[in-house]
């Protein structure tokens, strides 16, 4: 027997809500948990107070008395033990490090989903929170960010003026060209699905991809940035960071191409002195630059020379 057509709107409706879950669950990112720890170093587990009285994990090293720190962030479906390889480097060169998870992910308090802007509100989080510590020269924070947390590190500096420097480890130039390449990935054609995931993301996580999108929020960020990318990255391709690059506000922002792919942090060991040279001078003291004050009041370090760096260069 037929059903009758006034049930069909509710079907309808009940159908929608069931791909919106199959949606949510189909991008959640995996929660992996810390299995190793930043031994050898100083370190101190801590709870970060969030957003929206969440709470997140993290692993302070400090660094001596009103030492320059750097916030550290992870990627999808990663956590704090991921970025440890650039712990001991930039400890020996003087940073205070803070480590963290990100809601949803590791020992963070989890919430109703993760996305790009809840990863650059809780970066903020860990960047108040360093600003509070009185082993921290409040005045010199840097933040580092790996795929999605690079994407966060950079939509972060362009609402925060307080950032002195964004080191971007293969960030993607914008949200929807990441979708279209996960979705083809999957088989799943761009309409009419594949369109209605990318509204229905946007209409979730409240903000719009074009707003949020590494290759525009790049021309806001007033401080020096270094976007670092593998030229082998398969999953975020490097013209992604020349695309990103292009949009630069001025010659502060430098682009560093070196081996490697998405994850490969070990191929970081032969980067790390730009890294480290980098944050040197963009969370250099105050009075080491008395004559430069850009408009946003916050000291800032002279324009570094623009280099593209190659693999046949290393």
């Amino acid at each position: 027997m037929p059903l009758p057509l006034i049930l069909l709107p509710a079907l309808a409706v009940l159908a929608l809500l069931g791909l919106n879950l199959l949606i949510r669950k189909g991008l959640a990112a995996p929660r992996v948990m810390e299995t190793a720890e930043p031994d050898g170093l100083p370190w101190e587990a801590v709870a970060i107070p969030g957003t929206g009285g969440k709470s997140l994990f993290g692993w302070f090293i400090p660094a001596g008395p009103r030492a320059p720190a750097v916030a550290v962030l992870h990627g999808w479906g990663g956590n704090a033990q991921m970025m440890l390889p650039l712990a001991r480097p930039l400890h020996e060169a003087g940073f205070a490090l803070l480590l963290f998870d990100a809601r949803c992910h590791g020992r963070s308090d989890g919430d109703s989903f993760a996305s790009l802007p809840r990863f650059a509100e809780d970066l903020a989080s860990a960047v108040g929170w360093l600003q509070g510590r009185p082993e921290v020269d409040a005045h010199r924070i840097g933040v580092i960010g790996h795929s999605v947390g690079a994407g966060a590190a950079l939509l972060m500096a362009s609402l925060n003026p307080s950032v002195a420097g964004v080191v971007s480890l293969a960030a993607f130039a914008h949200p929807a060209t990441m979708m279209r390449r996960w979705l083809r990935s999957m088989h799943i054609p761009h309409f009419p699905l594949g369109a209605y995931i990318l509204w229905y993301v946007q209409r979730t996580i409240g903000r719009r991809f074009d707003d949020i999108a590494p290759g525009h929020t790049i021309g806001l960020i007033h401080c020096p940035v270094l976007l670092v990318h593998g030229t082998d990255d398969q999953v975020v391709p490097a013209d992604d960071a020349r695309a990103i690059h292009a949009h630069r506000r001025d010659d502060r922002t430098r682009l560093l191409l070196l081996p490697g792919g998405h994850d490969d942090s070990g191929e970081l060991d032969g980067a790390m002195g730009e890294i480290v040279d980098f944050l040197n001078q963009a969370l250099a003291p105050v009075s080491l630059y008395p004559d430069v004050v850009p408009a946003t009041g916050h000291p800032d370090v002279p324009a570094l020379p623009e280099r593209e760096f190659t693999p046949n260069e290393q």
